[in-house]
């Protein structure tokens, strides 16, 4: 009898172990690179951390007690039904207390899978590019709001066939701009192009949010975003695959 077969069922084998062992290690040292550990907010951003965030959509309770465990002080928004496409059972209001430092004018309502991404977003995105492009730290961002009942593209009644936007369960943010702590401001329609720090620091933003979120539109897009960057937690089935235009 050979032993070849034998011999090449234990070199599988073996090579499926150092696999396994492999990724037991990378958990261990960077638990944000493997998909089944557990998330934390605070944690630098790794090959899952969009996905698990993006997940949250579905597991509210999970996201609530994410919060929590970051120290993140939120209210819990009333159930909101605006017919049958519209509404939302799973708002925060993020207080702007304990580790967040950025205040949002105007403060927004939205699910909990977008307001504890944006406090990702904050601390390992727009805080490091404001220090790394002028040398301070954003004191408040500008916003166009969350919630609205609305289709893709426009209102209630923009297109027959267009599906409801994000925004329809308030699962969605539009970003104008931002407020430094030295009082100078950043505005997504006035400083997206050209070739200074500012228009950088807009970049930087955008392509951070691009790992965290799951939908993220910029004036790269369409003419529709001239004036802000649209983010949102879409949920799109297991793959979890990502927009970033």
């Amino acid at each position: 009898m050979s032993l070849r077969p034998l011999l090449t069922t234990l070199a599988v084998l073996f090579g499926l172990a150092l696999v396994v062992l492999a990724a037991l290690t990378v958990g261990h040292r960077r638990p944000q690179d493997v998909p089944w550990t557990r998330l934390d907010l605070g944690d630098t951003v790794g090959m899952f951390t969009g996905r698990k965030l993006s997940a949250l959509k579905a597991d509210p309770a999970e996201c609530r007690a994410l919060l929590g465990r970051a120290g993140i002080a939120f209210t819990r928004l009333p159930d909101r039904r605006d017919g049958p496409s519209c509404g939302y059972r799973d708002g925060v209001r993020v207080r702007t207390t304990g580790p967040l430092s950025i205040g949002y004018r105007p403060a927004i309502g939205a699910s909990c899978a977008v307001a504890a991404t944006l406090a990702t977003w904050e601390w390992q995105v727009v805080q490091p590019a404001a220090i790394r492009h002028f040398g301070t730290r954003v004191a408040t961002i500008d916003d166009f709001g969350t919630y609205s009942c609305r289709r893709i593209g426009g209102g209630r009644r923009a297109g027959a066939t267009a599906g409801w936007s994000e925004h329809s369960a308030a699962n969605a943010v539009d970003i104008a701009g931002f407020r430094l702590t030295d009082g100078r401001r950043v505005t997504v329609v006035g400083d997206w192009t050209g070739t200074g720090p500012k228009a950088a620091f807009l970049r930087d933003v955008r392509d951070g949010a691009c790992r965290l979120f799951a939908t993220t539109l910029s004036p790269d897009y369409n003419a529709a975003h001239r004036d802000h960057l649209h983010l949102d937690q879409a949920q799109r089935g297991p793959a979890g695959w990502r927009a970033c235009r």
